[in-house]
């Protein structure tokens, strides 16, 4: 493992090209470029906003809907352009693992970075939704930081599993879009947890999304400390995933080519 990671270490400078080759592979035929990391979430907040705050009238108590969603928001469209960033990843660049030897984990980084650089323009626009409302920080917030990094250990597991499978099984391309979706809707984003009845905690907590989507919302907006108990089991099933996942890959890595 340390010997993996000396020898990513030393391809650094390819997986920079490779982030940059990705983020300017989406961005650069639009004409509003990379303003499109900015629009596509503001269009989805306000559907969203006009849909459950208006019409449905979800209950978010003294949170103002589009704060409430966009906490949970934020970080879910992390996950999931990290999924479908990773699920492709080594489609994308299946000529030149054909052509040249390099450790096939640096397309995985890549893709995870440029998710992170979607990721960093759309908090800006959160940044400015907290200021709009007053939203004053806490020290709660700093409980955000291993939050994070439990979601962000989550999706490298997933994108080590989904690479190769999606090389093996073109079918999970199909598939995976409508689980992505379904996913969204089993996840407390648009809703509270509130609505939920509480005899079905247990088996909707079994989405470990579900415990940290609505950390992120315990520690910004209530100002309290998150469920511990959603967030160890989310990290116990995280752990192994990503320890097996990466076992796998590197197991499939000497076969890509042929594939």
């Amino acid at each position: 493992m340390i010997t993996t990671l000396k020898t990513l270490i030393d391809h650094r400078e390819l997986i920079a090209n490779f982030t940059a080759r990705e983020i300017k592979t989406k961005y650069k035929e639009a004409k509003l470029g990379i303003l499109w990391a900015v629009l596509e979430p503001m269009m989805f907040l306000a559907v969203m906003t006009a849909v459950f705050s208006v019409f449905a009238r979800v209950p978010t108590g003294d949170i103002p809907y589009p704060l409430f969603l966009f906490t949970a928001l934020l970080p879910w469209l992390f996950f999931a352009g990290c999924v479908n960033r990773g699920s492709s990843a080594l489609l994308n660049q299946a000529g030149l693992i054909k052509k040249i030897y390099f450790p096939r984990e640096c397309l995985i980084i890549a893709s995870l970075s440029a998710a992170l650089f979607d990721f960093a323009i759309i908090a800006c626009l959160y940044i400015a939704i907290l200021l709009y409302y007053g939203v004053t920080p806490t020290g709660h917030w700093l409980l955000a930081l291993p939050i994070f990094g439990i979601q962000l250990l989550m999706a490298v597991a997933i994108m080590l599993w989904l690479a190769p499978l999606n090389m093996l099984y073109r079918d999970i391309g199909h598939l995976l879009p409508r689980l992505i979706q379904m996913l969204m809707f089993l996840s407390p984003i648009m809703y509270p947890i509130t609505l939920i009845p509480e005899h079905l905690h247990d088996l909707y907590f079994l989405n470990p999304l579900a415990g940290i989507l609505n950390a992120y919302r315990d520690v910004i907006l209530n100002h309290q400390a998150p469920n511990y108990w959603h967030l160890g089991y989310a990290l116990a099933l995280t752990l192994p995933m990503l320890y097996f996942g990466y076992r796998y890959f590197k197991k499939v890595e000497l076969r890509l080519a042929d594939i």
